[in-house]
């Protein structure tokens, strides 16, 4: 080959690259895409798991959201008030302060509680057990399956089963909600963190057919509810349940359970002294 086709060869493919080049370069400006610098400060502060516990597709989902006036600044479960704050110092807004959540497995029915009314071999699934005789292997049929359906959703490994039940690890629990959802009993519930006592049962069976079922059931007595002197606890549906808003956490309605369906969470009671009160008088009878 010659020089001079050489050098006509460069030029027409310099000649290509350059038009290539300007034709992409035009493209860029044509159809470049305005960043929300608000929406990409936002989603810098947001933990990045994705969960879906906003509401929101995403993390960048939320962020968009929030950019946009459409979601609370603290709407974040994961990132908690820490995120709120930060969140809020970029829109220029207050963030309010929410109290952190929890999940609440409403169940105690474990193997040794429960009676089973036969052996179940299949499918280690709570969502597919709704096709099986009487919803599940258990006789009580409000209690937790216990096959997992709750632990291979949750992002944080945050839950897991023992002996038969679902149980929260509170230290772990982002409050993301997706063990809500997938339960098909109905049986996880968002508690605030600060919660002292909580009624662990959801049975809606009356008291003769629950102390059958479960040794660990609620017989809907209602003593609970005659000896909380807030009026926190009632009983509907044969089951105790407790309004975390009046509760002040003395414990008494814990103590007077027959069942001891009525749990508590962590910490010392705040009326320690009702509750230390309560346990002298229970020693003298």
């Amino acid at each position: 080959m010659s020089i001079s086709g050489i050098l006509i060869a460069t030029a027409i493919v310099g000649g290509i690259g350059l038009f290539i080049g300007l034709f992409l370069g035009g493209a860029a400006i044509l159809f470049k895409v305005k960043v929300n610098e608000k929406e990409e400060a936002v989603l810098a502060q947001l933990p990045g798991n994705n969960c879906g516990g906003c509401g929101y597709p995403g993390c960048a989902g939320l962020a968009a959201a929030i950019a946009a006036g459409e979601a609370p600044v603290n709407a974040c479960p994961v990132g908690g008030a820490a995120a709120g704050k930060k969140i809020g110092a970029i829109m220029g807004v207050e963030a309010e302060d929410g109290e952190r959540k929890v999940a609440f497995v409403q169940c105690r029915g474990t193997r040794d509680k429960i009676k089973v009314d036969y052996d179940y071999v299949g499918l280690h699934d709570c969502r597919m057990l709704s096709f099986v005789p009487n919803g599940g292997a258990k006789s009580c049929n409000f209690g937790c399956l216990g096959y997992g359906s709750c632990v291979e959703v949750c992002p944080f490994d945050a839950i897991h089963v023992f002996n038969g039940v679902a149980q929260v690890d509170r230290e772990a629990c982002k409050a993301c909600g997706k063990c809500v959802s997938v339960c098909p009993k109905n049986l996880i519930t968002l508690i605030p963190y600060s919660a002292k006592y909580v009624a662990a049962c959801s049975s809606g069976d009356k008291g003769p057919i629950t102390m059958k079922d479960c040794r660990a059931g609620c017989i809907g007595c209602g003593i609970c509810a005659k000896n909380c002197p807030e009026g926190a606890v009632r009983v509907e549906n044969f089951n105790a349940t407790i309004d975390q808003s009046k509760c002040v956490g003395c414990g008494i309605c814990a103590d007077k359970c027959p069942k001891k369906v009525i749990v508590m969470l962590s910490g010392r009671p705040v009326c320690a002294e009702a509750a230390e009160e309560n346990s002298r008088k229970k020693e003298e009878v």
